[in-house]
């Protein structure tokens, strides 16, 4: 189990994904590019993940699918970041800091449509208690996610 590994920092800057969070779940991400997704550690399992990301300085819970999207049968691997806030604009090309702090459930395939929307409220659900508990809720503090990158 990837537990001994987390919390798991990663950053990257955000990519065009496959248009399907928005479009047909109605559930935005942030797409990490193929470099990062490789250089995750082997020790994080594919799954579904609860944490903090960083964007344009503010810091907000986040739900993660690191895998291969069984129900949309993905060629690459992806890392794929739901940020639980409301965004105006489109962040393309803007730096996304991750503190992955649980791990919710490995990925699997469903039946239909309805079905994956389903679960994935169900692990924003989760997402919304789990960042609460002490351990993982002291972590949107971490100064990785409010210190500046410089380039």
């Amino acid at each position: 189990m990837c537990n001994k590994i987390l919390p798991y920092f990663v950053s990257g800057t955000v990519i065009r994904g496959f248009g399907r969070g928005s479009k047909a779940l109605g559930i935005p991400t942030a797409n990490l590019p193929e470099p990062v997704v490789n250089a995750l550690s082997k020790d994080l399992d594919n799954g579904i993940y609860y944490g903090w990301a960083s964007l344009r300085g503010e810091v907000h819970k986040m739900v993660a699918s690191i895998g291969w999207n069984p129900y949309y049968k993905n060629e690459k691997k992806s890392m794929e970041v739901h940020i639980l806030h409301k965004f105006q604009n489109d962040f393309y090309g803007e730096e996304l800091k991750v503190i992955i702090a649980g791990y919710i459930r490995p990925e699997r395939d469903f039946s239909s449509l309805e079905e994956l929307i389903k679960e994935i409220k169900n692990d924003i659900a989760i997402t919304e208690q789990q960042l609460e508990e002490p351990v993982a809720n002291k972590l949107k503090n971490d100064d990785f996610l409010t210190t500046k990158i410089n380039n």
